[in-house]
């Protein structure tokens, strides 16, 4: 993985946020969806290329919302 690549690095910056928004909502609430989806876009954000890791970021994003929704 070359981390000079700037795509890689913007795209680690911007999900690792978004993740330890995640993460830290999950913790605070006592919600486990939501901290298994931070933790897991924290992964993602460490060792996937940037498109992937922006396409599985989103994947996870929409599975927190979908297991969490209210019918």
């Amino acid at each position: 993985m070359d981390l000079s690549n700037t795509h890689f690095l913007w795209a680690s910056v911007f999900w690792g946020a978004v993740a330890s928004g995640y993460f830290i909502y999950g913790w605070r609430q006592r919600a486990a969806i939501p901290l298994a989806g931070g933790a897991a876009m924290t992964a993602a954000s460490m060792m996937l290329p940037a498109a992937w890791m922006s396409a599985v970021c989103l994947g996870i994003m929409f599975a927190v919302w979908w297991l969490m929704k209210e019918d």
